[in-house]
């Protein structure tokens, strides 16, 4: 790619990127009149149908492939035990580039969630996740269980609230903190933001975040955030604030399925909120009739080196902090490896997640489309936790 100035892209780029896509190839067109050719002659090779591939996945991975400049993935600061660590946005707060996943301690006894905490920690991770909602508040009484004897000044404990009135978010904090067993969070975010009804509600008069901004205020919370699973209500809340982080999904299924996540990434880029990388290593969606290998709502990468690519796709991404993994401890395990032999994703990494894209079912579209059809939708993907699904326990 050829660029001028540091970090600008060049004109063919940005006409690439900017340039609708029709969603199929021009040479696998065919007019009125052809003739259809033998079936030997119309057998592609391997390198020409990656070239096809590439158009099929349209402008938005030639979008974002121009953006995944070296210079603009957010630098490295340090690291400790081997884990690189990275300033989140204008915080200035140091933090592990993959975070704990407290919706892991839903399924296993507080022994075992305990040592996995201890373990990360050991192996450099200081951004600790967590949210009520998560096992209808297992995971906040197990996270608190695990924190205590570890040093909370050398974390960095998140946590979350759905809900959007101001009343119903200060008793949610408080039991959150409570159960956390701590006297502040260094993040608190309204959590899963899907309709624009639901911004509106929380940053209107009465709203949730009147309570967050006294708790920071109170010395209860440090910074603020949320979390979303739909482009309109990301972009609505960046709008109507100055969040200091977004947590979204990042997933090379998504971006290269139907551009999912990267008007967001442009909008917190240009207000300066850190994004957080959820969903970074998903499969997407499980295709109709194939046997679930793991009893959850949507399909893991399994394999090291895949599921290195895909964690390493999301935090080269512009702005990009954080990346999580999958609420699973070898999962886990698995991406805290990945993260310490973390580099920028290189053309040829990309081109492979590309074509892997294509034989993927997008986990997001559904999202959107719920949106679009208005809150009488009803439930998008039931059995997760945030709809009260199986996915909450299994």
């Amino acid at each position: 790619m050829t660029r001028g100035r540091r970090g600008e892209m060049s004109a063919a780029c940005r006409l690439r990127t900017e340039r609708p896509h029709c969603g199929r190839s021009p040479r696998c067109e065919r007019r009125p009149g052809d003739q259809v050719q033998p079936q030997a002659s119309r057998t592609m090779k391997r390198r020409s149908f990656i070239k096809v591939i590439g158009g099929m996945a349209g402008g938005y991975a030639l979008g974002v492939t121009c953006a995944w400049a070296r210079e603009s993935t957010v630098p490295i600061v340090g690291e400790r035990n081997g884990m690189p660590l990275r300033k989140l946005g204008r915080t200035g707060a140091t933090v592990s580039i993959v975070g704990f996943p407290g919706l892991s301690m839903t399924r296993d006894p507080q022994e075992t969630c305990n040592r996995a905490l201890r373990q990360a920690i050991e192996a450099g991770v200081n951004y600790i996740d967590n949210a009520p909602a998560y096992g209808n508040g297992v995971c906040e009484e197990r996270m608190g269980v695990a924190l205590q004897g570890l040093n909370r000044d050398e974390l960095f404990l998140a946590c979350k609230t759905k809900r959007r009135d101001a009343q119903g978010c200060r008793e949610e904090l408080e039991r959150s903190l409570k159960r956390h067993k701590t006297d502040h969070f260094d993040l608190y975010q309204l959590h899963h933001l899907q309709f624009p009804e639901e911004v509106e509600q929380a940053l209107g008069p009465g709203g949730a975040m009147e309570t967050i901004l006294k708790a920071r205020e109170e010395g209860k919370v440090r910074f603020i955030g949320f979390s979303a699973h739909t482009t309109k209500a990301a972009l609505m809340a960046l709008e109507r604030f100055d969040f200091d982080t977004v947590m979204f999904p990042i997933n090379y299924v998504e971006l290269f399925t139907f551009g999912f996540g990267k008007e967001v990434l442009e909008k917190a880029q240009q207000k300066g909120a850190a994004v957080l990388a959820i969903k970074a290593i998903s499969a997407g969606a499980w295709p109709p009739g194939m046997k679930r290998t793991r009893q959850w709502w949507y399909r893991c990468e399994e394999e090291p080196e895949d599921l290195a690519r895909a964690l390493h796709f999301a935090l080269s991404q512009r702005g990009v902090v954080v990346g999580f993994s999958s609420a699973w401890f070898d999962l886990f395990e698995k991406t805290i490896a990945a993260a310490k032999r973390f580099q920028p994703i290189s053309q040829e990494d990309v081109e492979r997640l590309q074509k892997r894209a294509l034989q993927a079912h997008s986990l997001f579209k559904r999202y959107q489309d719920a949106v679009a059809a208005g809150p009488g939708f009803g439930p998008v993907w039931p059995d997760s936790p945030h709809e009260g699904g199986a996915g909450r326990l299994a």
